[in-house]
């Protein structure tokens, strides 16, 4: 398979999404509609087939049947979907590595609860052409601290900051991997996200980041999608797609 490039995602959509209760009692978080129009997983979906994408595989567990039953084989996005179903929870990795076969040589990993405007083909170009092992998009992200900070060494306070403001990049839940990078680990286990980065970090093979700074919504809790449905007529033109 080292000659297939076609662009392909692996969505995450087997969570059970308990933070974004009551919205998910009887509905996938990835199927709960954004502005009362469009569910999150087509978005995504939609968005995937703008930028090139020609496949997908849904890694389902928790309420799977309905997102079989709405996305079907994907062919009203111009998409081939196939599924993976989780009998239990294998984390971020563990799912792809239980398709790792049907894998093109460079491909998408997302979770299937994201709203944002990255160029997913442009993230996956970047990957295949360096030699990382995994490219993530990153966002930055600034915490604010209400209280006054201190540095110490044993008992004693050597400085104080007062209500800081901190800085980091993050992870956005979207990920462009090489095969190979999966290759060495057991298909049935569970592996995470932040596994994965440990362990590749301590063998020397350096992740990657792919900053990116446009629109950018992980839709954990209510207030994220209270959010996400005030911010859509003003996101709806840059998230979805035509067509």
């Amino acid at each position: 398979m080292g000659g297939d490039d076609r662009r392909h995602a692996v969505i995450l959509a087997g969570g059970k999404g308990t933070r974004l209760r009551p919205f998910t009692t009887t509905l996938p978080k990835p199927l709960v509609p954004i502005g009362g129009e469009s569910p999150i997983l087509e978005i995504v979906l939609r968005q995937l087939s703008h930028h090139g994408f020609q496949s997908a595989t849904l890694a389902i567990g928790h309420m799977g049947e309905i997102i079989h039953a709405y996305v079907g084989d994907g062919g009203r996005w111009g998409l081939k979907v196939d599924y993976t179903i989780e009998e239990e929870p294998l984390g971020t990795m563990g799912p792809v590595i239980a398709v790792l076969e049907r894998l093109p040589e460079h491909f998408l990993v997302m979770n299937g609860d994201i709203l944002t405007d990255l160029d997913y083909g442009t993230l996956l170009d970047a990957e295949s052409a360096s030699n990382a092992p995994i490219t993530v998009a990153t966002y930055h992200r600034d915490v604010h601290v209400d209280f006054g900070v201190l540095e110490l060494e044993g008992n004693q306070i050597v400085s104080f900051t007062e209500k800081p403001m901190l800085e980091y990049r993050v992870s956005m839940g979207v990920y462009a991997l090489a095969r190979t990078t999966l290759g060495r680990y057991t298909a049935g286990e569970a592996l995470g996200f932040d596994e994965l980065m440990l362990d590749l970090l301590a063998r020397g093979e350096s992740p990657v980041s792919y900053p990116f700074d446009g629109y950018w919504l992980d839709i954990g809790r209510p207030e994220d999608y209270d959010r996400a449905n005030a911010d859509w007529p003003d996101t709806r033109q840059i998230l979805l797609p035509p067509g």
